[in-house]
């Protein structure tokens, strides 16, 4: 059976400008209100499941650690977003059988989850297998996108999956010029991109080449528009803090695994916002790394 991982009855297109912007968590229920911590979001990457996972294995592990964790909160986040690369090597059926399977609880507390997709990706058969992830109109064709609103910042869920199992990554013209109306719609609001692949400029420290072809490109777009306060992204399995013409480059923790466990570690982030910024805390699966609990605050450049 399908899961319906987010709330049906608050998603609304939002139309201008010859521009569709498919919204979600638009609006909180007054019953629901008192239950949910607007300002905090937990952001996910690179999960990696597999149909073959072992239950007790360390990766659907780590993901099932998060998952609890968020179920058993006295109260739920604004939303969690799982930032790509959620099945483990090329998207096969059962590897999206099973991470629906793992993040089924989220539904069921009424956790409003987001999902984007990366190189280990595979569009049709995630449509295929998560029906309702699909968009009855999708904003762009053959393009998992988004707009998600929360209390103090509008999250911009991009699509670069160029092509399974190729490691670079793209957001593509059409999808880059949806980006720059749905933006110009929404100012009122600062707006936190989020994509799975690393851009190659900047202040990014590892420059990883497996990351946005179209860097550039996407930088004209959100660089100019100063309601644009930062880029968080996953795929390299590692963390690092950067900046680019005034916009944070987040790259946060892999929940799956790490090629050099001595160099960094695996678990999750949430995000806690205020209208000029937000804190950045990493919690890590092993509870002994000394990354677990640490925080980073950030400053919003001026508009």
């Amino acid at each position: 059976m399908p899961i319906h991982l987010t709330t049906l009855n608050r998603r609304r297109f939002l139309q201008a400008a010859g521009a569709s912007i498919l919204l979600y968590g638009s609006q909180v229920p007054a019953s629901e209100a008192d239950a949910v911590e607007t300002d905090l979001v937990y952001l996910l990457n690179d999960t990696h499941i597999g149909e073959k996972h072992p239950g007790n294995s360390a990766v659907p592990t780590h993901l099932r650690q998060v998952v609890t964790e968020l179920v058993n909160r006295p109260m739920k986040p604004a939303c969690v977003v799982i930032n790509g690369d959620l099945a483990l090597k090329d998207g096969q059926p059962g590897d999206y059988r099973h991470f629906g399977k793992l993040i089924a609880p989220l539904q069921k507390a009424g956790v409003e989850t987001h999902l984007t997709l990366g190189n280990h990706d595979h569009r049709d058969v995630f449509y295929e297998i998560l029906k309702e992830q699909r968009p009855e109109k999708p904003p762009v064709k053959s393009r998992h996108i988004a707009v998600v609103e929360t209390q103090h910042a509008n999250f911009f869920l991009l699509d670069s999956l160029q092509k399974t199992m190729v490691t670079q990554g793209t957001i593509g013209t059409q999808q880059l010029e949806w980006l720059a109306s749905a933006l110009d719609q929404m100012q009122a609001k600062p707006a936190i991109i989020v994509a799975h692949h690393n851009p190659r400029l900047g202040g990014d420290p590892l420059h990883f080449p497996g990351g946005l072809i179209d860097s550039q490109e996407l930088w004209n777009v959100i660089g100019q528009r100063k309601w644009v306060k930062a880029y968080i992204h996953g795929h390299i399995h590692d963390r690092t803090y950067a900046e680019h013409q005034g916009i944070h480059i987040l790259n946060t923790p892999a929940t799956s695994y790490v090629a050099d466990p001595k160099k960094s570690t695996t678990g999750w982030t949430t995000a806690k916002l205020t209208p000029n910024g937000g804190t950045l805390t990493t919690y890590t699966t092993d509870v002994q790394h000394p990354w677990n609990g640490e925080t980073k605050t950030l400053t919003w450049r001026s508009a």
